[in-house]
């Protein structure tokens, strides 16, 4: 009964004092006046092994209608697949912005694999001196005006960092039971609203997305200041934060990812990669994340099961009323990617697999397999300047 109880009491915790996270109404903020002069930017895109959704993806970046200059630079990061050598192709097939292809070599002792193809992107958009860098993954299409809304919203809103989280594929059926979750779980995690709220400690970025200033981007030293973090997009908006920046983040409206998870080992390795990056490699914080998800996800149905059959009260009316509120706070999530609300009551099934995938990341960690990013696996605890 009173495990309960304090499952109840932390889901009205979760409700009115978490920033309201279960919200899905922070967007972009549009602006009434756009800037006098559109200033220069540079794309960077990190591609290893992505000629699977560069089709559905680049031709979106170079058909932006930007109305200053941009350029974009995909940067090859030793694909095995001809992703280079398409980008290329579908440059020539489709025009639009100038596209670069590079490559950087092998990262060096102490890189990520990815973050060192942003750091030698950057070096190659410095050289055409732009206000702002826009820092997107391979598998993200954007809407035409994309590129242009963000620039207008750094702008007018005074930000060094704006964010979108980009909208995942949601098709096959484990789909539908893992991604909606995912953003939920990452929104109760980082609540959006406290993330644009100068003076709060709460940041992070989502990296398939993010419009950055480069004199921000100099004045924190990124991708040098975090360059072995795996989780990269939260410790680069804490890196901007930390130094003073000011960042937002939102949902997507026309920001989309083209990227399948058709099967659940997809969806398994995609949170299991990092998930226990995430917890600083901690046994300690392992173990209190297990015992939070275990009270906050699987106790109010298991309450409401055992109440009922043992016939406590108590134990019942609790553990039903946290299922309602977390069933309730997931409805909003579900509804903004287009599912069936009879999903919002199966969340505790959905929580108990992140859990499982939680555990399976810290297994992996101590096998020696670590975190893996396209085929490179980095097995060396991250350092201070990562997320928690």
């Amino acid at each position: 009964m009173w495990i309960a109880v304090g499952s109840l009491a932390a889901w009205l915790w979760l409700l009115l004092c978490q920033g309201f996270f279960w919200r899905t109404d922070v967007r972009l903020p549009s602006y009434d006046r756009e800037p006098e002069t559109w200033p220069p930017v540079c794309v960077v895109v990190p591609a290893r092994d992505e000629a699977a959704v560069l089709p559905a993806s680049l031709p979106s970046l170079l058909a932006q209608d930007y109305p200053g200059r941009a350029e974009v630079f995909l940067v090859d990061d030793g694909s095995s697949d001809g992703t280079g050598e398409l980008a290329r192709e579908l440059s020539r097939r489709h025009g639009g912005l100038p596209l670069t292809v590079d490559s950087p070599g092998e990262p060096p002792p102490g890189w990520t694999g990815k973050l060192w193809a942003v750091r030698h992107g950057i070096g190659l958009a410095r050289a055409r001196g732009p206000e702002f860098l826009l820092l997107t993954d391979a598998d993200i299409a954007h809407a035409p005006d994309s590129l242009r809304e963000l620039v207008a919203a750094a702008r007018g809103g005074g930000y060094d960092a704006v964010s979108l989280m980009a909208r995942l594929r949601v098709e096959s059926v484990w789909e539908r039971f893992v991604v909606p979750a995912f953003v939920y779980f990452f929104a109760q995690l980082y609540p959006f609203r406290r993330i644009g709220r100068k003076g709060s400690r709460t940041a992070a970025a989502a990296g398939g997305c993010v419009l950055l200033r480069t004199e921000a981007a100099e004045r924190a030293r990124i991708p040098d200041a975090i360059r072995q973090a795996v989780i990269d997009d939260v410790a680069l908006a804490r890196a901007v934060k930390g130094g003073g920046g000011h960042i937002w983040l939102g949902l997507a409206d026309r920001v989309d990812s083209v990227r399948p998870y058709p099967r659940l080992h997809d969806l398994w390795r995609m949170v299991s990669r990092s998930a226990y990056a995430q917890l600083r490699h901690s046994p300690l914080l392992l173990l209190g994340t297990v015992l939070g998800l275990a009270l906050v996800y699987l106790v109010p149905p298991l309450a409401l099961v055992a109440g009922l059959v043992t016939g406590t009260t108590a134990a019942t009316v609790c553990g039903g009323l946290a299922w309602l509120v977390m069933a309730g706070t997931y409805v909003p999530m579900l509804r903004y990617y287009g599912q069936p609300l009879w999903l919002a009551p199966l969340l505790p099934f959905t929580a108990f697999l992140y859990l499982l995938m939680t555990v399976d990341s810290a297994v992996q960690h101590y096998r020696g397999r670590g975190a893996a990013w396209k085929g490179r696996t980095y097995t060396r605890p991250e350092a201070a300047t990562d997320e928690s």
